[in-house]
């Protein structure tokens, strides 16, 4: 039975279920709050085009586990991703999955950080079938140049919540987000739920394991490069580890005498997570970097689009932009 909970929990996690008006709670409530969100640094975006999906909380057998954020493809030009949140509801938390459409519609006024500051997207706008990037909220590479800066709708948020309701952020739906529960909406996409998938091969993902402190914070893109909370790349960090490592091991040839005191550098943990259960909280469209600041102001919804030049970022729970 406790098998056959958990999966519903996945499955509601990733493709979400929608109503016209309201969020409805599918699967089975979790009786624990999900941790706080996490700081950490967006990596650049590595691909022209690819849009960024914040990271969160999900729920499996084991407990929470962070699901990294990441670069991804959206499935259509001009969609923009709507993150899943935490919803409190009769003393249990629900799952709301995230999806995509024209619109972003209500995440539960979860301050995800990196153009996603509690109400609406500021990370940047589609125009002629192209993203163009707000580099004051999202951190772009050097070869992207389709790019603008507005720090009109970054401020300042220090709340670190990851879910919504009563001890969390207790937010309502605007009239926009409202509208945009009804519009057409596409489910994650393949890519999505594979990377939710390697990130619950990892038990260090796991909250009690790393009390939320999880050692991979974010990705460059699904099965790219992994980051920590500050910024570095932690493959990079283990090649530089490995390259050192098979110098030394060179050396103890010349030097049998220093044989013994060769280390053999540990080898890094795939990411592990599971998605919980879809929540409901107030009635909404269900389905949802080093520092937390940036809040967009409350509406402010956008296309967006990728573009060049690297740039701050606004964040927000979880993420420096």
């Amino acid at each position: 039975m406790k098998k056959l909970a958990i999966l519903i929990i996945i499955v509601s996690s990733i493709f979400g279920v929608k109503k016209a008006d309201a969020q409805v709670a599918v699967g089975v409530s979790v009786g624990i709050a999900p941790p706080e969100l996490p700081d950490y640094s967006q990596p650049p975006c590595p691909v022209d085009g690819y849009l960024w999906s914040p990271g969160y909380w999900a729920y499996g057998s084991d407990g929470y586990y962070w699901i990294p954020g990441v670069w991804v493809a959206p499935p259509e030009v001009g969609f923009l991703w709507t993150p899943g949140y935490w919803g409190f509801v009769n003393g249990g938390y629900f799952w709301n999955g995230g999806y995509w459409g024209e619109n972003v519609g209500f995440y539960g006024g979860v301050c995800y950080g990196y153009g996603y500051g509690g109400s609406g997207f500021y990370g940047g706008r589609w125009q002629g079938g192209r993203f163009q990037y707000n580099t004051a909220a999202w951190h772009v590479g050097g070869g992207i140049r389709n790019t603008y800066v507005d720090r009109t709708v970054i401020h300042n948020n220090s709340n670190r919540s990851s879910f919504n309701g009563h001890g969390g952020v207790e937010a309502q739906p605007t009239t926009g987000e409202r509208a945009a529960m009804s519009e057409h909406h596409v489910q994650p996409t393949a890519a999505q739920q594979s990377h939710q998938q390697m990130a619950t091969a990892n038990k260090h993902q796991l909250s009690t394991a790393n009390g939320g402190h999880p050692a991979t914070t974010a990705r460059s893109k699904v099965g790219g490069d992994r980051f920590n909370s500050t910024g570095h790349s932690i493959s990079t960090i283990h090649s530089a580890k490995s390259t050192s490592q098979a110098a030394t091991v060179n050396h103890t040839v010349a030097h049998p005498a220093n044989v013994s005191h060769a280390s053999v550098p540990r080898s890094q943990p795939q990411q592990h997570s599971a998605t919980p259960s879809r929540p409901a909280l107030q009635p909404q469209h269900q389905n949802g970097t080093t520092q937390r600041q940036a809040q967009p102001s409350r509406g402010a919804q956008g296309g967006s689009h990728m573009g060049g030049g690297s740039a701050g970022h606004a964040g927000g729970g979880g993420g420096r932009h």
